[in-house]
């Protein structure tokens, strides 16, 4: 009875699945056959030249800020160092009830001129949007109280690695658009980490050929949250009319302003991906690792782009704004139909080799011609948009990672899928209490010193580049430095760079955060608490025991080698800092 039951209802249900598989094929190409479309009408490029401003605009960079005192000290030393815009500041966005990370940013806005605290007031988590509002506000009383504008506000999160030639980029767009969107991708990772692969993929065909199919179509841009570079005039317009620039109801407030800019007429631009100094220029950060952390943040992303943005905006807008809000939203249909279909896959190939191991009939055989043929075309259909995907992803991240692509697609959609669960079940259940949807942060890493060695500038490009001393000056002092001396020593008794700044420089250079101990409040029995001879030999000090971790100063970057070796004399984890000269030797007479 049951396989009678089966046989009769099979064929129906196979051939609804194909019929929406097939659906969802065909608009999958939809972005593509635009983006052909506007090659080909475009098949002579145009060389636009893009008016460059008299002197580069400022720009303010927004860092919205929870529990990123691990992350946030790297990301802005290492940004410092690589960004080759002068004219900018980093706004540092923080909450009075997160000490560790407000503790890091007062630290980094100590030393450098150019990174400012915001901190909220109200206890966080709140959400991204209000802690932007307040880094707003933090940035209107910087200008009251410098007497200057800025021009231009780019956002980014505490995991970026910024292109040293984006904020050029921006500044160069901004010309001719109101919003300028620089492409995202992910850090590369190995074969293993399949979570974050996903991730790699996908990004990598949606900042390839979705993104630019959206503005080659006339509808709306949507800002990726981070890397975006927002004219001015936008936010206090945005101000104006709703009183806070950043909506702090919207979970995903970064795609509502996209839609919001268009709507009111602004030019957008997204960036082409290209290649510069052998790398893409786009924003670079490390996504969820594990499937627990990005079916967390997926369920924002959906809960935001697909249902809170639909109840808010509904389908307001012309066609193609409508078409590109059905690109959107049709996860919440697409994301379980895809798990089903992975799953009939595998059931059915199972069964397979179950009968002809066994030599009976396949349950799962269907007769009618007609869904047969629509099998293989939707098979076709879904074999090509894989292709495209493996190219899009051998492009950025080479030919094997791209080779895994099928297998990662398995994971991706149970991923969606529960992400898409989960969102329907917040959204219902929030408006069924009538509470109010609350921020899913995402954990956030970023590369270690050694792995962000090979995107460091030289020394001399650091000094130069940040403006603590000048090309020419830093010239005429090399021309004068005897062989085998060290660049940082001669510059320093030359009276070339001052001993502050190129402390600054080194820490900014090596990614070693630097900071200023007053001597006075150093414990002597903290700072003799390892050997005199080793002490005197590494130039170093011990200057305090700080979250369960030993605090030792010194004047130079200690290698791997002696951070063993300091480690080997203290059950304690050892953490080294940067001090000015002047004020080791203040700290040696502690010895």
């Amino acid at each position: 009875m049951t396989s009678f039951v089966f046989s009769s209802l099979w064929p129906w249900l196979f051939g609804t699945l194909a019929v929406a598989l097939l659906i969802s094929g065909i608009d999958d190409f939809i972005p593509v056959l635009i983006c052909l479309v506007h090659r080909l009408r475009h098949s002579k490029p145009v060389v636009a030249v893009t008016p460059v401003a008299a002197s580069p605009r400022r720009i303010a960079i927004f860092v919205p800020c929870w529990k990123e005192s691990e992350v946030i000290g790297n990301m802005v030393r290492h940004n410092l160092a690589t960004i080759r815009y002068q004219n900018f500041d980093f706004f540092l966005g923080v909450y009075p009830n997160d000490e560790a990370t407000l503790t890091a940013t007062g630290q980094l806005a100590e030393v450098f001129q150019n990174v400012h605290v915001a901190e909220c007031a109200k206890p966080g988590p709140t959400s991204k949007a209000d802690c932007l509002n307040w880094v707003y506000r933090r940035m209107l009383r910087f200008e009251e109280e410098r007497g200057v504008r800025f021009d231009t506000v780019v956002l980014h999160d505490a995991e970026d690695m910024i292109h040293p030639e984006a904020l050029s980029l921006i500044d160069r767009e901004r010309a001719a658009y109101a919003m300028v969107q620089v492409p995202v991708l992910p850090l590369p990772t190995g074969l293993n980490e399949v979570t974050h692969g996903i991730y790699c993929d996908e990004f990598a065909e949606f900042q390839t050929i979705d993104m630019h199919a959206r503005q080659f179509s006339g509808s709306f841009v949507p800002s990726n949250g981070v890397g975006t570079g927002f004219a001015r005039e936008i936010l206090e317009r945005l101000a104006t009319e709703r009183g806070d620039v950043f909506d702090a109801d919207s979970l995903t407030e970064d795609y509502e302003i996209g839609v919001y800019i268009h709507a009111a007429g602004y030019p957008q631009l997204f960036a082409p991906l290209q290649r510069q100094d052998g790398d893409f220029v786009a924003t670079r950060e490390y996504f969820p690792r594990t499937a627990r952390s990005a079916i967390r943040q997926r369920t924002r992303w959906i809960t935001g782009i697909a249902l809170q943005c639909w109840e808010r905006r509904g389908w307001r807008g012309n066609w193609r704004t409508r078409y590109w809000f059905w690109r959107d939203r049709k996860g919440l249909i697409a994301n379980p139909i895809s798990l089903l279909t992975n799953l009939t896959f595998l059931a059915g190939l199972a069964s397979w080799l179950v009968s002809a191991a066994q030599h009976r009939p396949w349950v799962f055989a269907v007769q009618n011609p007609t869904l047969v043929v629509l099998c293989w075309f939707t098979l076709s259909l879904q074999c090509l948009r894989m292709g495209l995907r493996m190219i899009c992803v051998a492009r950025i991240f080479g030919v094997l990672f791209a080779l895994a692509v099928p297998l990662r697609t398995f994971h991706g959609n149970m991923v969606n899928c529960s992400a898409t669960f989960r969102a329907l079940w917040r959204y219902a259940h929030a408006r069924w209490q009538g509470n109010t949807l609350v921020w899913l942060k995402t954990e956030h890493a970023y590369p270690t010193r050694d792995a962000l060695a090979q995107h460091r500038r030289d020394l001399t490009d650091v000094l130069v580049g940040c403006g603590f001393i000048s090309q020419a000056n830093l010239s005429l002092a090399m021309a004068g430095m005897p062989a085998e001396t060290d660049l940082c020593e001669h510059l320093r008794t030359s009276g070339a760079v001052s001993d502050e700044d190129l402390c600054k420089a080194v820490s900014l250079h090596t990614g070693v955060p630097s900071l200023k101990v007053d001597a006075r409040k150093v414990k002597a029995l903290v700072a003799r608490s390892l050997p005199a001879h080793l002490e005197k030999r590494l130039g170093v000090v011990p200057i305090r025991v700080h979250s369960g971790k030993l605090l030792i100063a010194g004047r130079k970057v200690l290698s791997a080698d002696a951070i063993e070796e300091l480690q080997s004399f203290t059950s304690l984890p050892v953490e080294f800092q940067l001090v000015t000269q002047r004020n080791y030797e203040d700290l040696q007479k502690l010895l």
